[in-house]
């Protein structure tokens, strides 16, 4: 038996591409005369840079994150009624349906019995477990861990606390910064699920350690493995 940490979003079920509908209406709607949306993107990824250390992640920070962007770069007088706009692009993210990944719950079906399953994310705690309790999968799990950063350090207490084996454990996700660099430098094995709308923050260059990281091209190939 192994010890399987599964990362949530993009992971399990589509996450990002919310955030990027949402981000694209607020574009269209600041009609910003000169910046294009690369450079829009560009002052919304500083602001969320700074941000997420305090504040973490999730729907209503990143709705904060755009009045943010909004009252810096709006080219007219702002109301009330703007700012409600603004923020209602990033409430509706929480109203999208849980859209799970291709072969999730065939997976998971398999993996419960000989595996302990435990989901791994990070992010707003009510968030979170709202998505977990909408997915319908959270009866797969023995366990979830909600943190405010995957760091070594998080994995490493995590590991400590529900007394599993290291050298069986494996974290399993689509983010080299969250899921699988810390867990490989926690003692960890890892394996990588690319998923082509990670988050940009959430990209890095994979430090890999021999032996201990699995690369697959879909989370149904799991069943292969273990």
């Amino acid at each position: 038996m192994s010890f399987l940490l599964i990362d949530a979003d993009d992971t399990l079920w589509e996450n990002n591409i919310y955030f990027e509908r949402a981000f694209d209406e607020f574009v269209d709607y600041l009609d910003h005369s000169t910046l294009t949306p690369t450079e829009v993107r560009a002052v919304l990824d500083e602001i969320e840079a700074a941000n997420a250390k305090v504040h973490g992640y999730g729907s209503v920070q990143f709705g904060k994150n755009l009045l943010q962007v909004y009252k810096h770069l709006a080219e007219r007088h702002i109301l009330q009624a703007d700012l409600k706009k603004v923020m209602s692009f990033a409430e509706r993210i929480l109203q999208q349906p849980i859209e799970l990944m291709p072969g999730v719950e065939e997976t998971l079906e398999y993996l419960a019995p000989r595996h302990d399953l435990t989901i791994c994310t990070k992010g707003h705690i009510e968030e979170q477990k709202l998505k977990i309790d909408r997915s319908g999968i959270g009866k797969h799990f023995a366990h979830a861990e909600i943190v405010k950063e995957k760091t070594a350090d998080a994995y490493r207490a995590l590991v400590k606390a529900r007394g599993f084996n290291p050298k069986q454990t494996w974290m399993i996700g689509n983010s080299p910064k969250s899921d699988i660099n810390p867990a490989l430098a926690a003692g960890l094995s890892a394996v990588y699920i690319p998923h082509p709308r990670t988050w940009s923050f959430e990209h890095a260059e994979i430090r890999d350690v021999p032996g201990r990281l699995l690369r697959v091209e879909r989370f149904a190939s799991l069943r292969e493995h273990f």
